[in-house]
């Protein structure tokens, strides 16, 4: 595969991934239509997968495909939480060693999850940067398969089957909105959306607390920026620049988005979905707030990118909001 992914890359890890993932359910919610303005608001409800996020599906696509000579070598990756359950979960499914480094106060039901799975979990440094380059390091001097979480086309392949599932559900949707950390699946929603239709927009949401993709989009190149968010699944200090190449030619708008407006967005959730989203999840409901006056009269899908929010976050934002 080349660095960029076609729709073809995206078909062949649909079938590659049935099985090991959920198909999950694009829900339409009326109060939500009400809310932004919209024909009619749906969800992608990718915090029903079994283990709570989207990127499991780029996990499987990838360690499916390893030979059984990188198998045997083990692979290491760094991750905020989500991406480290996903490789987690694949390296179990197939029989490898797994270790993933995570930041010091990595979310602990993310952590516990990894180490049910079997992967032995490192913590390293204050911030998701620090983490990898420590991992990095680690992968080089004990032989292991470093794998990128964002700049792997095969990851981007994987997690861009979620966007496939929305057009066979709802073929005429308008917009995507995304939450973008890395950018693996804004870029998936592009290859997707815009091979099969161009004319719908993909729309990327991101913390303006934690601004660095959104930066590197805007420059054209990448650029670093502090993290100062507690969203981590949108934790980077900087651009990628196999997402960044797809992001730059194929969204559409890119949104950024206080903390306080995500925490105000799981609320929502709660109160018009009855379900329970991190704030990555949240950003991109957060996005179409923001923007409700350009979703007039469309057909919006909102990716809910995951769901694991732990119980002090969730007691911390309600006693904050409510």
């Amino acid at each position: 595969m080349s660095q960029t992914p076609t729709l073809r890359d995206v078909l062949e890890a649909q079938k590659r991934i049935a099985g090991h993932v959920t198909r999950t359910p694009l829900h339409r919610y009326i109060s939500l239509d009400k809310l932004l303005g919209a024909e009619a608001v749906y969800v992608k409800h990718e915090n029903h997968q079994r283990l709570g996020a989207f990127k499991m599906r780029g996990g499987i696509n990838l360690i499916s495909q390893m030979s059984a000579k990188e198998r045997a070598r083990g692979v290491a990756t760094a991750s905020s939480g989500n991406h480290g359950q996903s490789i987690a979960y694949a390296a179990s499914v197939f029989g490898m060693k797994a270790v993933v480094g995570v930041p010091e106060n990595a979310n602990p039901g993310k952590v516990e999850s990894m180490l049910n799975l079997g992967a032995e979990v490192i913590h390293h440094g204050a911030f998701f940067d620090e983490a990898k380059a420590h991992l990095q390091i680690l992968a080089k001097e004990e032989g292991y398969r470093y794998i990128d979480p964002v700049n792997e086309p095969q990851l981007i392949a994987g997690v861009g089957t979620y966007t496939l599932e929305i057009l066979e559900d709802l073929p005429d949707v308008d917009v995507i909105i995304v939450p973008i950390g890395g950018g693996s699946g804004a870029s998936g929603a592009c290859i997707v959306a815009k091979s099969i239709n161009p004319k719908i927009k993909v729309i990327g949401v991101q913390s303006e607390q934690a601004p660095a993709v959104y930066l590197s989009w805007k420059e054209g190149e990448i650029v670093e920026a502090p993290m100062r968010s507690h969203a981590e699944g949108l934790a980077t200090g900087s651009g990628y620049q196999t997402t960044l190449d797809i992001l730059t030619e194929q969204l559409d708008d890119f949104v950024l988005v206080s903390d306080d407006e995500m925490d105000q967005a799981v609320i929502l959730h709660l109160e018009n979905t009855h379900n329970l989203t991190e704030h990555a999840g949240a950003a991109s409901l957060a996005g179409a707030v923001k923007i409700k006056d350009q979703l007039a009269g469309k057909k919006v899908v909102l990716i809910m990118s995951g769901g694991n929010l732990s119980m002090q976050q969730l007691k911390e934002l309600l006693e904050k909001h409510v």
